[in-house]
């Protein structure tokens, strides 16, 4: 199959190497924990259990290597240790290829409630804007040492496949294995078709299969070149975090990824006790309360809408500059009146104008994509005069700005149309 050689913006095209085909990754450097582990009530029974894990808390062992020494030194513990939720993160320095991030990060955001000095709420900065990058997610089963099965949605984002490991070939004798390049493949579980349904798996119901997440961000002040993760199973968690990226991204055209406004506001992470519904083993719904992950952004809306608009204005007037500075008229399209932008400009008239530059829409075809993504074209243009000024259509870069727009919300029709609606309703309320 031939590879497909990507175009980067504002670039040369990017030719296809041997490792880059692959889905882009954040990579991550270190860990936050949302809780802690303790001994179960079995395990605390068993002498000495107590001061390994008293000793491994105070030396900063992570609770893999915790539980790893538990089970060295009392092979009958199987899993001595489990989850308890507490108000705070857990930070610790084997969670770190760099040990001394974990003290800076107590550090710098730490509090002292009366525990000792805890992580109880930190900012964080995301560093793309699709929060299916920031926050990935699946359900999985897990083995003693690796994952069994995890699912997975087709490329068209219909069907969700359970996925595992495919059995590692052989070679023509039967007796060794053929060396892999680019590491283990993947393939669809057999036994169960290869789609993923919770309701009539048995792992799932077993309490096997879960789901996991876990956010990807940056700790301002903190310096690492990776990001740092926050693991979660909580589907609560999951769920309020993404109305909240949306909720941001909608207001920043479809950006959630760094600092959140000029006084560099960021989003925060923090912990809140909630009462969680569940249905227990008899089907009864019960709640239990539960310190819950939440993300919140607490920011003025009102500016960063404000600032949002300031700054499309300033790239607006920045391209009308620099053609004037170029010695050329933004050029119009057949049927619309020149802007006193244009009018201003005596003397020009029988001068060829240059070519337009390439990668730039014409009026006509930004409108038809419009169209396409079920927006009424007079109700765009009107929210574009409003947003960008009349003279968005006849110029180039104005055009390019709008186009932008139209990419950053292509996966969201039905949300950029209600934005229009919203701006367009309130345009006229004040007209």
């Amino acid at each position: 199959m031939a590879n497909a050689i990507v175009t980067v913006q504002g670039g040369l095209p990017a030719l296809p190497t041997l490792l880059g085909q692959g889905p882009a990754r954040i990579p991550t450097g270190g860990k936050i924990r949302p809780g802690i582990m303790v001994l179960t009530k079995k395990a605390a029974e068993v002498p000495g259990a107590k001061d390994i894990y008293l000793k491994g808390v105070a030396d900063g062992l992570s609770f893999e290597q915790i539980e790893k020494t538990l089970q060295d030194a009392l092979p009958q513990l199987k899993s001595p240790l489990v989850p308890r939720n507490v108000p705070w993160f857990t930070v610790r320095a084997q969670d770190f290829p760099n040990p001394e991030v974990a003290q800076q990060i107590l550090d710098a955001y730490g509090e002292d409630r009366g525990k000792g000095r805890r992580l109880y709420r930190f900012p964080v900065v995301f560093p793309a804007d699709h929060w299916q990058s920031v926050m990935p997610h699946e359900l999985a089963a897990w083995g003693a040492h690796e994952k069994r099965f995890w699912s997975q949605y087709s490329a068209d984002g219909q069907t969700r496949h359970c996925m595992c490991h495919a059995p590692i070939p052989m070679d023509h004798t039967g007796r060794r294995t053929i060396r892999i390049f680019g590491g283990r493949k993947t393939a669809l579980r057999e036994d169960n078709g290869g789609i993923c349904d919770p309701e009539s798996c048995r792992e799932y119901q077993a309490r096997q299969c879960n789901l996991t997440g876990r956010f990807l961000f940056f700790i301002p002040g903190i310096r690492t070149i990776s990001a740092l993760e926050l693991p979660t199973t909580s589907f609560y968690a999951m769920s309020n975090a993404i109305q909240r990226f949306q909720a941001i991204g909608h207001m920043r055209g479809g950006r959630i990824s760094g600092f959140l406004g000029r006084s560099r506001e960021t989003f925060l992470l923090t912990k809140v006790l909630r009462d969680v519904p569940h249905i227990d083993e008899t089907g009864r719904a019960v709640r239990v309360p539960q310190w819950i992950i939440e993300l919140e952004a607490p920011i003025d809306v009102t500016a960063l809408l404000r600032e949002d608009e300031d700054q499309e204005t300033a790239i607006m007037q920045a391209s009308f500059a620099e053609q004037v500075l170029e010695g050329a008229a933004p050029r119009a399209e057949v049927g619309e009146e020149p802007t006193g932008a244009i009018e201003a400009q005596p003397g020009r008239a029988g001068q060829e104008e240059p070519p337009m530059r390439p990668g730039h829409p014409t009026l006509e075809q930004l409108l038809h994509r419009v169209e396409a993504m079920g927006v009424d074209r007079e109700s765009f243009q009107r929210y574009a005069d409003g947003r960008w000024g009349r003279g968005w259509k006849i110029n180039p870069h104005g055009r390019g700005r709008a186009w932008d727009e139209l990419e950053r919300y292509a996966n969201d029709s039905e949300g950029y149309a209600d934005k229009i609606d919203c701006a367009v309703g309130a345009l006229a309320g004040r007209e």
